[in-house]
């Protein structure tokens, strides 16, 4: 063992000692963030806790939020089904197998009211993971919100509207890279100026570490894709003090404990200089704000109560490391959709971290550790080598087309699952300390039915709202898309009329195409 390389999963080689650290003379709450973006952190206020939820119909996920929002939850985290986030209506045939499985079915307007119903949105903040119809889900929120009487200047929340990540790692986009950009950079510029409270895109490095890619791989492609976005709208004449403001991210947190933190703190040590470069002077437009995720890829199948330690091993680095949100994963989800029993222990995770571990009292406690400075450092220098292959490429859209980040995400996939199989990288309960399966009778099964009932309700639908108003809204969209108009406030009027998701959808396949 004396001679045995302990190397990260990035392969970065950690030492057996540590001795020396460059010193930390910054301060949090100031450039480069590096310690965290505000002055005292948790103890002025704890990070957002979010269970990511949405199953079935809107009315079973409405009463999953309720149960969340009773438990402590303090924001709410909405999962779409796979029809909902590619563009097609419960009852069009693609549909078929998929209504309401990862997420819940929404069809239309109808379905987000009732997925909300009893709860007022000026008084949440709801993050939604949805990123090609991320456009039709924001303007069915803010319908309902203006439907309720709320102030849609003063409503706040997340979309996720990262379709870059989508052709590199995930496979939910609907139309080619430029088109969806345009999307994506119409809600910017839609938001900053009538939902300026509102996140309007979340960078994700989630799906891409969900992938397989290394944590050092996660974070530059990551940036690298926030990069693109930055520049995308600047081109659109945007001003980066001002868009770049609501700008979040969305990273995984694995199991590499002092890994992940040291990703975290180069994240926005990085960002700020990505920004700054750009010519941000605002300290809010350079600062990286994020959410966390613990890893799904991480949970086992096998032995599912294993995943409550890694879980909780996961949301303490995310909390070292200083993130704004957290979403804390069941111990079940290697099997199933979480159960009510496993939400609520994933969110007392959060909450015995909070209140009973002692780690927020002080802001950033690992600083100065020789060992996590020196982490922090490799980690940064790494993933500038890989954004900076990607800026010779011509950034991110380029080389997504040219698949070089797809290639690099599947080849540490392989090494990965490579070094499970041979065992030299241990996952206890799959490769070590096994045991004969014991019966696990306790899972969340979704019903065929779904798809029978959300139809239905389309049917219903189709006979009450106005065909007039709904074919006119459809066609100004139409005639919009064909042009450089912004597209929100047509999505907003469609929604309003009662189109549905797969018509709007269907609209921009028209004048786009499809990837």
């Amino acid at each position: 063992m004396a001679n045995k390389k302990h190397i990260t999963t990035s392969g970065i080689e950690i030492k057996e000692l540590y001795t020396v650290a460059k010193a930390v003379d910054e301060k949090p709450g100031e450039y480069p963030f590096t310690r965290g973006i505000q002055k005292d952190m948790y103890r002025g206020r704890l990070w957002t806790m979010r269970q990511y939820a949405g199953f079935s119909t809107a009315e079973e996920s409405n009463k999953r939020y309720h149960y969340l929002l009773a438990q402590g939850t303090t924001g709410l985290s909405v999962a779409f089904d796979l029809p909902t986030q590619i563009g097609y209506d419960s009852d069009h045939e693609m549909a078929d197998g998929e209504v309401g499985k990862v997420g819940v079915a929404i069809d239309s307007l109808k379905d987000i009211e009732i997925l909300f119903e009893g709860i007022e949105l000026k008084n949440i903040t709801t993050s939604m993971t949805i990123n090609a119809t991320a456009s039709i889900l924001l303007a069915m929120y803010i319908a309902l919100a203006k439907k309720q009487g709320a102030d849609i200047k003063e409503i706040s929340g997340t979309i996720q509207n990262d379709i870059l990540k989508e052709y590199a790692a995930r496979g939910t986009y609907i139309y080619p890279p430029k088109p969806s950009m345009r999307l994506i950079t119409d809600i910017f510029e839609f938001c900053s100026k009538e939902v300026p409270k509102w996140n309007t895109i979340s960078i994700s490095g989630y799906h891409i570490r969900e992938a397989g890619s290394t944590a050092v791989q996660e974070l530059a492609f990551t940036l690298a894709n926030g990069k693109a976005y930055l520049k995308a709208a600047i081109d659109k004449g945007l001003d980066i003090n001002v868009f770049a403001k609501r700008l979040s991210f969305f990273f995984n947190c694995h199991n590499n404990f002092f890994e992940e933190i040291a990703k975290f703190r180069a994240a926005r040590r990085m960002w700020a200089k990505i920004t700054k470069d750009l010519g941000a002077t605002d300290d809010k437009a350079q600062m990286l704000r994020f959410h966390t995720q613990t890893g799904g890829s991480t949970l086992t199948a096998q032995q599912p109560l294993n995943n409550v330690i890694r879980v909780t091993n996961q949301a303490m680095a995310a909390v070292l490391g200083g993130t704004q949100s957290l979403h804390t994963n069941g111990y079940d989800e290697a099997l199933t959709l979480p159960t009510e029993g496993a939400a609520k222990i994933a969110l007392r995770t959060q909450q015995i971290i909070a209140f009973e571990s002692g780690v927020t009292d002080t802001v950033d406690p690992l600083a100065g550790s020789f060992f996590v400075e020196n982490l922090t450092d490799e980690v940064e220098a790494a993933a500038w080598k890989y954004i900076d292959i990607i800026d010779a490429m011509g950034g991110s859209v380029n080389a997504i087309e040219s698949d070089y980040m797809q290639q690099e995400i599947s080849g540490a996939a392989y090494e990965y699952q490579k070094e499970i199989e041979d065992g030299s990288r241990i996952s206890v309960g799959v490769n070590k300390f096994t045991k004969a399966e014991e019966n696990f009778t306790d899972v969340l099964r979704i019903d065929e039915s779904i798809r029978k009932l959300q139809t239905e309700k389309l049917i219903a639908l189709k006979k009450l709202r106005n065909a007039d108003l709904v074919n006119d809204a459809l066609q100004k969209l139409e005639i919009a898309s064909k042009g450089d108009q912004n597209l929100m406030p047509f999505i907003i009027n469609a929604v309003e009329e009662y189109a549905t998701l797969g018509e709007i959808a269907d609209v921009l396949r028209k004048t786009f195409g499809e990837y």
